[in-house]
C-alpha cells in the first residue's frame, strides 16, 4: 500500500478491541515517527504508554482534576493508551510553538503507522488534559505538557470506523495576495520608462 492510500484511508476508530500492539511492536513505528521534520533536531517529545493499572490512576487524576468522587472510566476504552508529551528544549532558533507542532506531528504520523498495521487509533484530548492532576499523574517536569492520548486497540470485525467527509482540497489550497499584488506592481514599475541619470561634474553651480 502506497503512502497517499494509507493516509486516505485512515479514520479515527472511537470503540477498539481489548487487543493492543506490545512494546516491541511499538518501538519500530516510533523509530519511524520520529522521522518528522523536526528543526534542529531537538527531539522536542516523548511518550508514555498506560497499559493495566495505569489507567485506573489516569482514570482517578482526571476525576481530582474535575471535582468528582468516582474515578473516571474513560481511560478504559482501549487496553493501550499512549500519552503524548511535548517536552520543550531551550532554543534561540525554535519557538516553543514550532517544538510543540513537532510533537503534534510525531503522533500523528505513529497514528497512521498504527492504522497501517492494522490497528484501530483515535486521538483523544479533553479540557483536563494540561490539568495539575493530570500532568503529575503522568510525571511530567515543569518544561513539559501534555497533548493528550493515542488511544489504541483492534479493530472490531464486521465495524468500520465511520464515514468522514471529504476534503475540498481546491477551497483549501490558495494564493497568497500580498504576494501577488507585491509581484504585480514590480511588474508595473519595471515596465515604466527609467530616466536617465544626470552625471555631477562636481562643479558648483
Amino acid at each position: 500500500m502506497s503512502a497517499l492510500d494509507a493516509v486516505r484511508r485512515r479514520a479515527s476508530w472511537s470503540r477498539v478491541t481489548e487487543d493492543a500492539p506490545t512494546r516491541e511492536q511499538l518501538l519500530p513505528l516510533i523509530e519511524a515517527a520520529g522521522r518528522v521534520a523536526d528543526h534542529c533536531s531537538l527531539r522536542p517529545w516523548r511518550l508514555i504508554e498506560l497499559r493495566g493499572d495505569d489507567r485506573l490512576a489516569l482514570g482517578a487524576a482526571l476525576a481530582k482534576a474535575d471535582g468528582d468522587d468516582k474515578p473516571s472510566s474513560k481511560p478504559l476504552r482501549a487496553s493501550l493508551l499512549i500519552a503524548i508529551v511535548a517536552s520543550y528544549r531551550k532554543s534561540d532558533k525554535v519557538p516553543r510553538w514550532e517544538q510543540e507542532a513537532v510533537a503534534s506531528g510525531v503522533a500523528h504520523v505513529l497514528s497512521l503507522l498504527l492504522d497501517e498495521a492494522g490497528w484501530g487509533v483515535i486521538w483523544r484530548t479533553g479540557g483536563l488534559t494540561r490539568s495539575k492532576a493530570v500532568a503529575k499523574a503522568h510525571g511530567l517536569k515543569k518544561n513539559e505538557e501534555l497533548l493528550g492520548w493515542l488511544y489504541v486497540g483492534g479493530k472490531p470485525e464486521g465495524k468500520d470506523a465511520g464515514r468522514r467527509r471529504p476534503v475540498d482540497a481546491d477551497s483549501l489550497l490558495t494564493a497568497m495576495p500580498a504576494a501577488s499584488a507585491t509581484c504585480e506592481e514590480q511588474l508595473q514599475y519595471d515596465e515604466k520608462p527609467k530616466k536617465a541619470k544626470k552625471k555631477k561634474d562636481g562643479k558648483r553651480r
